[in-house]
Protein backbone atom coordinates (compact mmCIF):
# COMPACT_ATOMS: atom_id res chain seq x y z
CA UNK A 1 0.00 0.00 0.00
CA UNK A 2 1.41 3.19 -1.24
CA UNK A 3 1.08 6.62 0.45
CA UNK A 4 3.33 9.75 1.26
CA UNK A 5 5.69 9.09 3.93
CA UNK A 6 6.98 11.91 6.27
CA UNK A 7 10.62 12.59 6.00
CA UNK A 8 11.95 13.25 9.81
CA UNK A 9 15.33 13.98 10.44
CA UNK A 10 16.99 13.54 13.86
CA UNK A 11 19.89 14.88 15.54
CA UNK A 12 22.12 15.55 18.43
CA UNK A 13 23.16 18.86 18.27
CA UNK A 14 25.36 21.09 20.26
CA UNK A 15 24.35 25.00 20.98
CA UNK A 16 26.80 25.59 18.49
CA UNK A 17 25.49 23.80 15.87
CA UNK A 18 27.96 20.66 15.67
CA UNK A 19 26.27 17.16 14.59
CA UNK A 20 29.82 15.33 14.35
CA UNK A 21 30.62 11.76 16.40
CA UNK A 22 27.79 12.26 19.08
CA UNK A 23 28.17 8.60 19.92
CA UNK A 24 31.18 6.23 20.99
CA UNK A 25 31.33 4.13 18.42
CA UNK A 26 31.17 6.66 15.61
CA UNK A 27 33.72 6.82 12.79
CA UNK A 28 36.50 8.97 12.90
CA UNK A 29 38.99 10.65 14.98
CA UNK A 30 36.63 13.49 15.96
CA UNK A 31 38.26 15.07 19.62
CA UNK A 32 34.83 15.02 21.08
CA UNK A 33 33.72 11.72 19.94
CA UNK A 34 30.79 10.16 21.98
CA UNK A 35 30.31 14.12 23.52
CA UNK A 36 26.64 12.90 24.59
CA UNK A 37 27.37 10.68 26.82
CA UNK A 38 29.12 13.58 28.83
CA UNK A 39 25.45 14.07 29.81
CA UNK A 40 23.24 11.48 32.09
CA UNK A 41 20.84 9.54 30.92
CA UNK A 42 17.63 10.17 31.92
CA UNK A 43 14.29 7.93 31.28
CA UNK A 44 12.10 10.87 29.29
CA UNK A 45 14.63 11.48 27.01
CA UNK A 46 15.27 7.30 26.63
CA UNK A 47 11.58 6.87 26.03
CA UNK A 48 11.52 9.98 23.94
CA UNK A 49 13.69 8.03 21.55
CA UNK A 50 12.02 4.98 22.19
CA UNK A 51 9.10 6.17 21.13
CA UNK A 52 10.04 8.02 17.90
CA UNK A 53 11.49 4.53 16.72
CA UNK A 54 8.62 2.65 17.44
CA UNK A 55 6.59 5.57 15.38
CA UNK A 56 9.01 4.95 12.79
CA UNK A 57 8.46 2.67 9.57
CA UNK A 58 11.98 3.06 7.80
CA UNK A 59 15.29 4.46 8.23
CA UNK A 60 16.36 6.84 5.37
CA UNK A 61 20.58 7.11 6.03
CA UNK A 62 23.41 8.22 4.38
CA UNK A 63 26.52 6.45 3.65
CA UNK A 64 28.78 7.40 6.88
CA UNK A 65 25.98 7.23 9.36
CA UNK A 66 24.78 3.74 7.85
CA UNK A 67 28.18 2.21 8.49
CA UNK A 68 28.77 3.65 11.61
CA UNK A 69 25.21 2.65 13.21
CA UNK A 70 25.59 -1.11 11.05
CA UNK A 71 28.88 -1.40 12.73
CA UNK A 72 27.18 -0.97 16.50
CA UNK A 73 23.47 -1.88 16.78
CA UNK A 74 23.21 -4.95 15.34
CA UNK A 75 24.98 -6.91 18.61
CA UNK A 76 23.10 -4.56 20.86
CA UNK A 77 19.55 -5.72 22.32
CA UNK A 78 16.62 -4.31 23.72
CA UNK A 79 13.33 -2.84 22.68
CA UNK A 80 15.28 0.15 20.49
CA UNK A 81 17.89 -1.90 19.03
CA UNK A 82 15.38 -4.87 17.82
CA UNK A 83 13.18 -2.34 16.53
CA UNK A 84 16.51 -0.49 14.86
CA UNK A 85 17.62 -3.52 13.62
CA UNK A 86 14.57 -4.99 12.16
CA UNK A 87 13.12 -2.37 10.02
CA UNK A 88 13.91 -1.82 6.34
CA UNK A 89 17.07 0.53 5.87
CA UNK A 90 17.51 2.63 2.77
CA UNK A 91 21.18 4.12 2.20
CA UNK A 92 21.63 6.55 -0.21
CA UNK A 93 25.11 6.38 -1.90
CA UNK A 94 27.16 6.23 -5.00
CA UNK A 95 30.22 4.02 -3.71
CA UNK A 96 28.71 1.76 -0.95
CA UNK A 97 29.20 -2.18 -2.62
CA UNK A 98 25.93 -3.36 -0.85
CA UNK A 99 23.82 -3.14 2.59
CA UNK A 100 24.96 -6.00 5.14
CA UNK A 101 22.76 -4.81 8.01
CA UNK A 102 19.34 -6.20 8.04
CA UNK A 103 16.36 -5.47 5.64
CA UNK A 104 18.89 -2.74 4.09
CA UNK A 105 18.20 -1.51 0.26
CA UNK A 106 21.33 0.96 -1.18
CA UNK A 107 19.64 3.41 -3.35
CA UNK A 108 22.36 4.43 -6.06
CA UNK A 109 20.64 7.23 -8.53
CA UNK A 110 19.94 10.87 -7.70
CA UNK A 111 18.86 12.05 -4.04
CA UNK A 112 15.08 13.97 -5.93
CA UNK A 113 14.08 10.56 -7.47
CA UNK A 114 15.19 7.96 -5.43
CA UNK A 115 13.65 9.77 -1.86
CA UNK A 116 9.99 10.74 -3.97
CA UNK A 117 9.40 7.18 -4.82
CA UNK A 118 10.68 5.94 -1.58
CA UNK A 119 7.68 8.46 0.31
CA UNK A 120 5.48 7.16 -2.50
CA UNK A 121 6.01 3.45 -1.53
CA UNK A 122 5.88 4.29 2.28
CA UNK A 123 2.89 5.36 4.09
CA UNK A 124 4.18 5.95 7.62
CA UNK A 125 7.36 7.61 8.93
CA UNK A 126 10.73 7.84 6.97
CA UNK A 127 13.53 8.62 10.27
CA UNK A 128 16.91 9.76 8.90
CA UNK A 129 19.20 10.03 11.84
CA UNK A 130 22.70 11.90 11.40
CA UNK A 131 23.50 11.55 7.54
CA UNK A 132 24.40 15.62 7.69
CA UNK A 133 25.22 15.61 4.01
CA UNK A 134 21.43 14.03 3.19
CA UNK A 135 19.65 16.19 5.51
CA UNK A 136 21.63 19.16 3.60
CA UNK A 137 20.25 17.69 0.52
CA UNK A 138 16.53 16.95 1.54
CA UNK A 139 15.96 20.76 3.05
CA UNK A 140 17.73 21.90 -0.28
CA UNK A 141 14.97 20.17 -2.22
CA UNK A 142 12.13 20.70 0.08
CA UNK A 143 12.22 17.16 0.80
CA UNK A 144 12.58 17.53 4.38
CA UNK A 145 9.09 17.60 6.29
CA UNK A 146 10.58 18.12 10.36
CA UNK A 147 13.47 18.15 11.58
CA UNK A 148 13.97 17.31 15.66
CA UNK A 149 16.98 18.53 17.04
CA UNK A 150 18.02 17.43 21.00
CA UNK A 151 20.33 20.69 21.77
CA UNK A 152 22.78 19.87 24.56
CA UNK A 153 24.15 22.29 26.36
CA UNK A 154 27.41 22.28 25.39
CA UNK A 155 29.70 24.39 22.98
CA UNK A 156 32.06 21.93 21.07
CA UNK A 157 34.28 24.71 19.02
CA UNK A 158 34.48 22.63 15.86
CA UNK A 159 33.28 19.78 13.82
CA UNK A 160 30.97 19.15 11.35
CA UNK A 161 27.61 21.15 11.58
CA UNK A 162 24.45 20.62 10.07
CA UNK A 163 23.70 23.47 8.85
CA UNK A 164 26.58 24.95 6.63
CA UNK A 165 26.19 27.86 3.96
CA UNK A 166 23.38 28.26 2.02
CA UNK A 167 22.63 30.70 -0.58
CA UNK A 168 19.26 31.48 0.86
CA UNK A 169 17.46 32.15 4.24
CA UNK A 170 15.22 28.85 5.67
CA UNK A 171 12.57 29.56 7.28
CA UNK A 172 11.44 27.13 10.01
CA UNK A 173 8.02 26.52 12.31
CA UNK A 174 8.49 25.14 15.21
CA UNK A 175 6.00 22.91 15.68
CA UNK A 176 7.31 20.76 19.29
CA UNK A 177 9.54 21.67 21.71
CA UNK A 178 10.37 19.46 24.92
CA UNK A 179 12.95 20.41 27.82
CA UNK A 180 14.75 17.02 29.81
CA UNK A 181 15.86 17.16 33.12
CA UNK A 182 19.93 17.37 32.45
CA UNK A 183 19.29 20.74 30.19
CA UNK A 184 18.61 18.70 26.86
CA UNK A 185 16.22 20.87 25.33
CA UNK A 186 14.25 19.37 22.10
CA UNK A 187 13.13 21.42 19.46
CA UNK A 188 11.04 20.36 16.12
CA UNK A 189 10.92 22.08 13.19
CA UNK A 190 8.93 21.83 9.84
CA UNK A 191 10.47 23.72 7.28
CA UNK A 192 8.45 26.15 5.34
CA UNK A 193 8.61 26.92 1.62
CA UNK A 194 10.50 30.54 1.13
CA UNK A 195 8.31 33.35 0.42
CA UNK A 196 8.64 34.64 -3.04
CA UNK A 197 9.90 38.81 -3.47
CA UNK A 198 7.51 41.07 -4.04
Amino acid sequence: MGGMGRIIATEHISLDGVVEAPGPGDIGDFPHKGWIFDFDREEARDRYKLDEVLAAEVQLLGRVTYETMAAFWPELDGPFAEKLNAMPKYVLSKTLERGDWTNSTVLRGDLVSEVGRLRESVAGDILVYGSVELVRGLLEHGLLDEVRLLTYPVVLGGGMRLFGEAPDKLPLRLVDSQTFDGGVVLLSYAPEAPSSPA
